[in-house]
């Protein structure tokens, strides 16, 4: 007689995706982690591929596999993150940036979802600033009961006067207004943001991507084609002291760029936490299908705060607590 076949995590996992994706509905009843974690950075549809006129060429994640995926990391409640409208314009590099870049969804989809399955997300509003009707957009949205702005990934100086209306109009609502900072693509100018942090001291505003990550290193230069740096980080960076000087600045753990910043000096990492216990928030920004092993970028990052929070409470702030308190969920 054969032994049965053991089957790994991720088959388990995968399986456990499929079969909610058949019955979606299902996905509310399970029951709550004795230790749940808030996903303040996920999109809908995300993870395809599109060709140039912006037409999908290749099928990207399903709700049902949000859904399952959210679940398969332990994730109680995420905030969905809306891309703009698709265009062709400078601040979209001539439709590039569509979809944030991919072929995430926008308002609509990420506030039905929501609406769909209340207890497990939020959303948030999101346009193209420099469209006319950028602030219309964005304010229908938050009245609709949208908790953040954001995701603001567009080629637009992080000082012009359309982003500065948005500033405003986050402070207007309460709200935070999370943007991706990258070097030469998408919100130029981190390195005279201070001026903005300290004109705008009511606006929240969640820093998050590759230039926001690297800056974590004082010795760091920019330079476009060196995004992920690696080894030993030099304490004093530009990131390190916007944290520490402005209260009204939040760090965002989310994506390769967080999880690599956070992984490549565990020394440095943990007074990092220390010093920033109440300002650094979870997020997983990942695109896979399943979630819950070491395959998901969301779910290293998750162990590496486990692995690297100098004690348990610090580790709950940063997968719950601060995202609860900052979002007033």
């Amino acid at each position: 007689m054969t032994a049965p076949r053991s089957i790994s995590r991720r088959e388990f996992l995968v399986t456990s995706a499929l079969a909610l994706a058949a019955t979606e509905s299902g996905c509310e009843t399970s029951a709550p982690s004795a230790e749940p974690i808030i996903d303040i950075h996920q999109h809908c549809h995300y993870g395809g591929k599109r060709d140039a006129q912006w037409r999908q060429i290749g099928p990207a994640r399903t709700d049902a596999q949000l859904i399952a995926h959210q679940r398969n990391m332990g994730v109680a409640q995420t905030i969905l993150l809306p891309a703009g409208q698709p265009c062709l314009r400078a601040s979209t590099h001539q439709g590039f940036s569509n979809g944030l870049e991919g072929t995430c969804t926008g308002n609509e989809a990420c506030a039905a979802l929501a609406e769909a399955h209340r207890e497990m997300f939020r959303f948030g509003a999101n346009e193209v600033p420099d469209l006319e009707e950028a602030r219309v957009t964005i304010e229908k949205y938050l009245k609709k009961g949208a908790i953040v702005i954001a995701e603001q990934k567009f080629g637009v100086e992080c000082d012009s006067p359309q982003m500065q209306d948005l500033y405003r109009l986050a402070a207007d609502y309460g709200v935070p207004i999370l943007m991706h900072w990258q070097y030469g693509t998408y919100n130029y100018g981190y390195d005279r943001f201070d001026k903005m942090l300290q004109k705008y001291s009511s606006t929240i505003f969640v820093g998050h991507a590759q230039t926001f990550w690297a800056h974590i290193d004082q010795n760091y230069q920019d330079d476009s084609k060196h995004l992920y740096p690696s080894g030993k980080v030099t304490p004093g960076g530009r990131t390190d002291r916007y944290l520490t000087d402005y209260p009204n600045f939040v760090g965002d753990l989310s994506a390769e760029s967080g999880h690599n910043a956070l992984a490549r000096d565990p020394e440095f990492t943990r007074g990092f936490f220390t010093r920033h216990q109440d300002k650094l928030v979870f997020g997983s920004d990942c695109s896979d299908r399943v979630g819950g092993d070491n395959t998901c970028t969301g779910w290293n990052t998750i162990q590496t705060i486990r692995q690297l929070a100098p004690s348990k409470a610090i580790e709950r702030k940063l997968l719950h607590d601060n995202a609860k308190k900052l979002y007033r969920l």
